[in-house]
């Protein structure tokens, strides 16, 4: 702290995950630094908001020692409005890595092919999904899915049963990064996240499977509507609602090849908007607003 112009860090969205960084920012405070904190998710506001007396109180005059706040998105601002003025609140959308992008790029759609890529828990819509598997499968529905990412633990014993039942058509692949993330995204053309989850903000799998060509299916939520618009890059889906995320999946599956309009879209509003230069310059801009 002492030897920088500007202090930039990500808070956490709990009480003791904001007050963790008080001794810094008084110190970034008492040396005259710009403080500038950058919110990665839409809890802040729900944290803040049933706190009383002390807690209330240092909560809010922690985040009040920042010069200049960042969220991911238009309504996602809401988690700073009670701590900073309007215009010292940007606005900074999530990015995807340069490996995702492929330059004439065709996608496959002969067929479903459905993905989840995310943490695996309630919250993130994981058992709707599989749910809505099981019943495309009953309704003997031609498809594949591939599902990755990391189990939560506190329900890790119910999800393994309910991988274990799923059909051969639907395979668990663990954690994914790099080549094999990019080979998952690229082999998939819907690409399912139901997710509820009370942090949730902007995911940046929805971007990653945007730039890989994938029809997206996910709920109204959270940051999510400020980028994305129903028919052009994709359907909304109820949340904790397997049917219908089924008869939607079913809908698509008669008719994959008239999607490719939204797959290419997608491909290219991708990498208009979410490159890493365009973040970097963005975020270049906000630190020496």
């Amino acid at each position: 702290i002492f030897s920088c112009d500007k202090l930039y860090y990500t808070s956490g969205q709990t009480f003791y995950g904001v007050l963790k960084y008080l001794p810094y920012l008084l110190v970034a405070k008492l040396l005259c630094k710009e403080i500038i904190v950058h919110i990665h998710g839409n809890f802040l506001h729900k944290e803040y908001e049933p706190l009383k007396g002390f807690k209330r109180s240092v909560f809010k005059k922690t985040l009040q020692l920042c010069d200049k706040g960042i969220v991911l998105s238009k309504s996602l601002r809401k988690n700073l409005t009670p701590f900073l003025k309007e215009n010292k609140i940007f606005e900074l959308e999530n990015f995807v890595e340069n490996f995702l992008f492929e330059e004439n790029f065709t996608k496959k759609l002969d067929k479903l092919r459905i993905i989840y890529l995310s943490n695996l828990m309630t919250e993130k819509g994981i058992f709707d999904l599989l749910d809505s598997l099981k019943i495309l499968n009953e309704n003997n529905i031609e498809f594949e899915a591939k599902i990755a990412g990391g189990i939560d633990a506190s329900v890790e014993e119910e999800i393994k049963q309910k991988l274990n039942d799923m059909p051969n058509c639907v395979d668990y692949l663990g954690l994914v990064r790099g080549e094999d993330k990019k080979r998952l995204l690229e082999w998939g053309n819907v690409f399912v996240f139901p997710t509820y989850y009370s942090m949730e903000g902007q995911p940046i799998s929805i971007f990653e499977a945007m730039a890989t060509g994938n029809v997206i299916l996910t709920t109204e939520h959270a940051g999510i509507p400020d980028v994305f618009k129903e028919e052009i890059n994709g359907f909304y889906i109820e949340k904790k609602s397997p049917n219908l995320i089924a008869t939607r999946l079913q809908m698509m599956g008669d008719n994959m090849h008239e999607y490719i309009e939204i797959c290419n879209r997608n491909m290219k509003e991708a990498s208009e908007k979410y490159r890493v230069s365009t973040f970097i310059n963005k975020l270049y801009n906000i630190l020496n607003e």
